[in-house]
């Protein structure tokens, strides 16, 4: 069965990115069509500029894959949210795009769907867990199936969390491991198999 997911995700150095990359890699070993998406920022020029690199992985990101949209949200069977942690939580800017689905939350249009959560923190016990669990708060509510990654597979017993993947950048953008990027893999395989099965049903 054909799956469609959006992957949603906002980076600012490119480590979610990555994460993102192999989410996106995994669900389309398993058969997936697959729309990357990374949210806009929100923070004014003048901060940007005080990050040495933000301006310009913006500027590259938004033209590689373009910002995500409400259509991109119908489209979905599924949809895995990525963020890195802001002070143990979700980013303000992949937020704000959760926080734009109200028009199609209240015609139920996300209902149903499978859903999950993936995340970068700068440090070890950074926040990662508390941020992929306080995203599963607006998933609940917007109507998703969430999919979380479990100890479903070999991968989990060595990185990522039963929530969904995750990395850790040592505040030096260190990016994903091989191990790390074997949870995502497995995290996007796992979420369009879930979508596929929860599609059928609903057509059944």
């Amino acid at each position: 069965m054909s799956v469609n997911l959006l992957i949603a995700f906002y980076s600012r150095g490119g480590v979610t990115e990555t994460l993102a990359l192999g989410a996106a890699e995994g669900a389309r070993a398993a058969g997936a069509e697959v729309r990357l998406r990374r949210v806009h920022d929100i923070v004014s020029e003048e901060i940007k500029a005080k990050v040495s690199g933000w301006k310009e992985h913006s500027e590259r990101m938004i033209a590689t894959y373009g910002p995500p949209t409400v259509e991109d949200a119908v489209w979905a069977d599924g949809i895995l949210f990525g963020t890195p942690t802001r002070f143990g939580n979700v980013s303000a800017e992949l937020k704000a795009f959760i926080d734009s689905l109200g028009g199609i939350w209240v015609k139920g249009a996300l209902n149903g769907k499978a859903g999950g959560v993936f995340g970068s923190s700068g440090t070890i016990h950074g926040g990662n867990e508390s941020t992929l669990l306080s995203l599963y708060h607006p998933l609940a509510h917007l109507g998703f199936i969430i999919v979380p990654t479990g100890y479903a597979d070999p991968s989990l017993f060595k990185a990522g969390s039963p929530y969904g993947a995750t990395s850790v950048s040592y505040n030096k953008d260190a990016p994903p491991t091989e191990d790390d990027l074997a949870v995502a893999r497995f995290q996007g395989r796992r979420t369009v198999e879930v979508a596929a099965a929860l599609k059928s049903a609903k057509q059944s």
